[in-house]
């Protein structure tokens, strides 16, 4: 096993680690618990930097989230393969986990404010097997508590880099200066007749940095809204079950590359496990 091989593993291995950890103490003190695996398919831009085109990707995701006596944890993990043997995104890895620590639960109140249901620091951890990369981001959040939603959280965090960079190996993403992120996330259930359906999703802004070639890292937006239909309910009156529809992905500076855009709409099943 070669050294970036022998580093992606490792990486990997911690982060799957911290994620059966996760899981496996929100299964036993959870107050609510959601677990969902995710297919999508569509046509995904490659950054000039690691060639550029467009290409046929599959997107499997494992996603959890659950509620605890203090808050609340999110995590998923996705496998990305694309139709191109390029070295981007062949078989890659990519997770994020964001433990939530809710101000209303721990100190058991409620808040001043009509429409903010909730205050609460944040823990983020992002990380990407191909490019070695790794990121923290501590920080807040705001809960709001609008007509009609789910759920709507505002994280405001840094985006602080602990990664090898070109040191540990010519194949992993250069090292980059701290940053910051804003990130909103939503979950939005309505009905059309005897359909069900959602809208869900989030959307983040990163800000510019440099990296250890002095180059810039340019500020990018992301946003993957999905809309959702209720299949299992709709076909075999199992609700909650099985849902399909789209997801739209919009990424401006897609991972810091200037006027490379991003802007498809994927094929969606997702199943609750």
């Amino acid at each position: 096993m070669n050294s970036v091989k022998s580093t992606t593993f490792k990486l990997m291995s911690k982060i799957l680690i911290v994620l059966l950890g996760v899981s496996s103490a929100a299964s036993v003190a959870s107050e609510w618990s959601k677990t969902e695996l995710f297919y999508q398919h569509g046509k995904l831009v490659t950054p000039n930097f690691a060639g550029g085109g467009e290409y046929a990707t599959t997107v499997i995701t494992f996603q959890h989230a659950s509620g605890w006596k203090y808050g609340d944890n999110f995590f998923f993990i996705d496998y990305l393969n694309d139709s191109n043997s390029d070295g981007f995104d062949d078989g890659n890895f990519y997770g994020e986990i964001y433990l939530h620590f809710s101000a209303s639960k721990i100190f058991d109140t409620k808040m001043p404010s009509d429409i903010i249901k909730d205050l609460g620091m944040v823990m983020g951890v992002n990380a990407d097997a191909d490019a070695n990369v790794m990121k923290y981001l501590p920080g807040i959040r705001i809960s709001w508590d609008l007509p009609g939603f789910a759920f709507l959280n505002s994280d405001i965090t840094a985006y602080i880099d602990d990664s090898d960079g070109l040191r540990a190996g010519t194949a992993n993403a250069p090292m980059e200066e701290d940053s910051f992120m804003v990130d909103v996330s939503f979950g939005y259930p309505f009905s059309i007749g005897e359909y069900d359906f959602s809208i869900e999703g989030h959307m983040e802004y990163i800000d510019e940095r440099k990296n250890e070639l002095d180059d810039t890292v340019h500020s990018w937006f992301l946003a993957q809204p999905q809309v959702r239909l209720d299949i299992g309910k709709a076909l075999a009156n199992k609700p909650d079950t099985v849902f399909a529809g789209i997801k739209w992905q919009y990424w401006k500076n897609k991972l810091g590359e200037k006027n490379t855009d991003e802007n498809v709409i994927m094929a969606l099943i997702v199943w609750r496990l």
